[in-house]
């Protein structure tokens, strides 16, 4: 009897197995369908092209924009050029290089600081680097009367994700006639947090005013940079001028960016640049 009983308990888990085996994929698939189809899922998917920007660090954004103010041929103060070139258009499929430096015709993209506020930006920025000892008080605030201010886009061509956008603020051309005294002639400013990576102004300091060593640390500090270390060269020939200094920070990877601090003699202006 118990024998039988087995038996039959085998032969409907034989049956109910089989059974499993031919109707049970069908209804698993149809149930997930019915999960899935003609309803709406939404999924948060991040953007990506041309105008999107990664979270670089100050280092590699430094590093990036380096490298593209080395790729263009615009000169960056009045005693390199009696004259400025103007930059013109260019087109972002027919760039040419590993970096490119261009014109954004397309202005501010919401994230940016506005041309409205580029101005009260850069005489913020002026105040941060006065309070630091970077540059000196009289350094007048810029006006939008008396300054040009265009929006570039900093690019790594073969990593069009990595760019770092920049207001560049000059002195306008009406003003080439002007008393320059105590004023600021260019700068660099990055277009998310107003900080200045680079600038040319007109001091009453003289070169032996200058502790180089200083302002760089105190830049260091202000960027949110590495501290740097020294460039060691013997050559006199790396600027237009005998007043410099050079320091290397850390880029992207193995390489590195340079930043110099140097003095135009006789128009007492003061510059830190950066470059690769």
């Amino acid at each position: 009897m118990r024998n039988k009983i087995k038996l039959v308990i085998i032969l409907v888990a034989a049956v109910l197995v089989m059974m499993l085996s031919v109707w049970g994929p069908e209804a698993l698939a149809q149930y997930k369908d019915n999960g899935i189809l003609e309803v709406i899922h939404a999924e948060a998917v991040q953007e990506a092209g041309e105008g999107y920007r990664y979270q670089l660090n100050a280092n590699e954004k430094l590093y990036i924009l380096s490298r593209c103010l080395d790729s263009q041929d615009i000169p960056e103060s009045e005693q390199n050029a009696l004259t400025r070139m103007e930059s013109t258009e260019l087109d972002y499929q027919d760039l040419e290089g590993a970096y490119a430096f261009v014109v954004n015709h397309k202005g501010p993209s919401g994230r940016e600081i506005t041309d409205e506020q580029i101005y009260e930006t850069c005489n913020e920025g002026l105040g941060m680097l006065k309070e630091a000892g970077i540059l000196p008080d009289e350094v007048k605030a810029v006006k939008a009367v008396s300054y040009d201010a265009t929006l570039y886009s900093a690019i790594d061509v073969l990593e069009p994700r990595n760019n770092v956008a920049v207001w560049k603020v000059s002195l306008s051309n009406s003003q080439r006639n002007a008393n320059k005294e105590n004023r600021l002639i260019d700068a660099y400013i990055d277009a998310d947090d107003g900080k200045i990576y680079e600038f040319y102004a007109r001091t009453a300091l003289l070169w032996e005013d200058i502790d180089a060593d200083a302002l760089v640390e105190a830049w260091s500090d202000y960027m949110g940079l590495s501290y740097p270390s020294p460039y060691m060269s013997d050559n006199p020939l790396l600027e237009n001028t005998p007043y410099f200094k050079k320091y290397v920070f850390s880029g992207m990877g193995d390489e590195r960016t340079i930043v110099t601090v140097g003095f135009y003699e006789g128009i007492n202006e003061l510059f830190l640049k950066v470059s690769r």
